[in-house]
């Protein structure tokens, strides 16, 4: 059982105890450090935050312990219900929120939860602003509203139809190209809210859908996860169907990856590729990615004569490099695109229809498409933390290591050898370290990944 505390937002395992776990309790008291910060930042006497869900099991009781505290601090909520992370990102500047929380822990199993926290932009915190609500959590300076001034709740379920409209209406996506196509997609929604959002907006581009776990009860067929390994059943239906390709999100439609007609995995990483591919074939500009992504992105952008700059792991470190680059496109090599002609944040309805558009001006098969990019393959491990490694001094005796390489700190160690990288930093969001390689080869990737951890356990006495 955990509690991850991180600036972008609260993460942990429903059940347990306290201070351990995402308890009700730990659910109240981050809401109300939230709440109690946002009263300070906006400056104002009274203000409204959007709150949103994914399908997950706790995200009733999550939600309603979260909405009810805010009412309790005079904040007046909009709540969404299920929704998209994406989708209450566009929700809060529509609404004139001053902020907003989705409830989701993303890619996680289901025992886990979290609040992710949003600004008025519906874009995420920062580290400084992060920092302020973990400390108010830890304090639990609160000051609740009087009984003349709870706040209201006003629920509004038209979100998704409206994040849809916003998509259809960006310059880039031509509705008809894409139906003249004829594409037949199967969607896996991995029975959260990708099961609502991305075959309805498929409908709308009159793309053909098979859906398979798009029912929203939380109940997670796979991994959610959107990984080779969770994946068999769609990559065999793709198949089966002679569809077009395959379609997956996370449970929170942040994370996009896609099957090609064929059964095999276009690559989460190529995801980001395909789409700045379309963008910046009709828009000059720069993009960003993130230290742990394809080098494949930076070849393409340079293809198009633009500018690529790679930020710390973090969407909100992503989209601060982006703002300062002007980049028109860029997100994580983990599916996510960020097109800030639609808003700042990773979605997964944005990168379908980008996506589309690619696919009905090309022409080919996906297959064929993804043989056309630079050909890169990542092997993506990870170590277990236990609480007596102690992980800022293995990663700089790596770094010490391999000081005559080009390394890069600004997040964990990055390696950069001449024909391959490696990338190693605690997570964000699990008890773990991630190692990140990639190479001309498979089998090169995961050789520099097992060499590399066999060097952290010597390191840490672990052999």
């Amino acid at each position: 059982m955990t509690l991850i505390k991180s600036i972008s937002g609260i993460r942990g395992t429903i059940g347990g105890t306290t201070n351990d776990n995402l308890t009700p309790i730990d659910a109240v008291k981050f809401a109300a450090a939230y709440g109690t910060w946002l009263k300070d930042y906006a400056g104002k006497e009274k203000l409204t935050v959007v709150i949103g869900r994914d399908a997950r099991l706790s995200g009733e009781m999550i939600q309603n312990l979260v909405v009810s505290t805010l009412v309790g601090l005079g904040i007046d909520v909009v709540d969404l219900g299920l929704s998209t992370t994406p989708t209450v990102e566009i929700a809060v500047p529509l609404e004139k929120a001053d902020g907003g929380i989705i409830l989701t822990a993303s890619h996680n199993p289901k025992q886990w939860n979290a609040l992710k926290l949003l600004n008025e932009k519906g874009e995420f915190l920062d580290a400084k602003q992060g920092a302020i609500i973990l400390e108010l959590a830890e304090k639990e300076d609160f000051n609740f509203a009087e009984v003349d001034d709870l706040g209201k709740i006003i629920r509004n379920d038209s979100y998704i139809d409206i994040h849809i409209d916003e998509v259809l209406e960006l310059p880039l996506v031509d509705k008809e190209v894409i139906k003249k196509a004829g594409f037949k997609v199967v969607v896996d929604g991995v029975n959260s809210t990708g099961g609502i959002a991305i075959p309805k907006l498929l409908e709308e581009l009159g793309v053909e859908v098979i859906k398979l776990y798009c029912d929203p009860t939380g109940h997670f067929p796979h991994n959610p996860e959107p990984l080779k390994e969770h994946l068999g059943d769609i990559c065999k239906l793709v198949v089966e169907e002679q569809a077009d390709f395959g379609i997956v999100v996370d449970p929170d439609v942040d994370r996009l990856a896609f099957i090609s007609n064929d059964g095999e995995m276009f690559g989460e990483e190529y995801t980001l590729v395909a789409c700045a591919d379309y963008v910046l074939g009709k828009t000059k500009g720069n993009t960003v990615s993130n230290l742990s992504s394809s080098r494949a992105l930076r070849d393409i952008t340079e293809k198009h004569g633009g500018t690529y700059e790679a930020a710390a792991v973090g969407e909100v470190n992503v989209v601060t490099k982006m703002k300062a680059n002007n980049a028109i496109i860029g997100g994580e090599g983990n599916g996510g695109i960020i097109y800030p002609e639609s808003h700042y944040g990773r979605d997964s309805l944005v990168g379908i229809a980008l996506f589309l558009m690619l696919m009905a001006e090309k022409g080919g098969t996906v297959a064929e498409l993804r043989a056309s990019y630079p050909s890169y393959f990542m092997s993506k491990k990870k170590i277990q933390l236990t609480p007596e490694l102690d992980v800022d001094a293995l990663l700089e005796a790596m770094h010490d290591k391999y000081k005559n390489e080009q390394v890069s700190i600004i997040d964990g160690v990055k390696i950069d050898f001449p024909e391959n990288w490696v990338h190693l930093r605690k997570s964000n969001t699990e008890p773990i370290i991630r190692i990140y390689t990639e190479a001309k080869s498979q089998q090169a990737a995961n050789d520099l990944a097992d060499r590399i951890i066999d060097e952290i356990k010597e390191v840490a006495g672990l052999k």
